[in-house]
């Protein structure tokens, strides 16, 4: 599953990357193989997603969260 498809309050560990390049401004503000992060909100319209990611938080396009996979975490 990818990052986009978490929903609010959920939570889901980074297990990697797809795309063409590897995405390195997510990874240099923190999103790296390993780390946990949770949906907080989304905007009125969907896009962009808040996320908490090492005690702060940023938003984000779907159209990024979709080239990160998660393992959704348990409840």
């Amino acid at each position: 599953m990818t990052l986009k498809d978490l929903r609010p309050g959920e939570s889901g560990m980074v297990s990697g990357f797809h795309g063409q390049s590897t995405p390195v401004r997510l990874m240099e503000m923190g999103l790296l193989p390993g780390t946990e992060v949770k949906v907080v909100r989304l905007a009125p319209l969907g896009d962009p997603m808040d996320l908490k990611v090492r005690g702060y938080h940023f938003s984000i396009r779907k159209a990024e969260a979709a080239h990160v996979f998660v393992k959704k975490a348990a409840i």
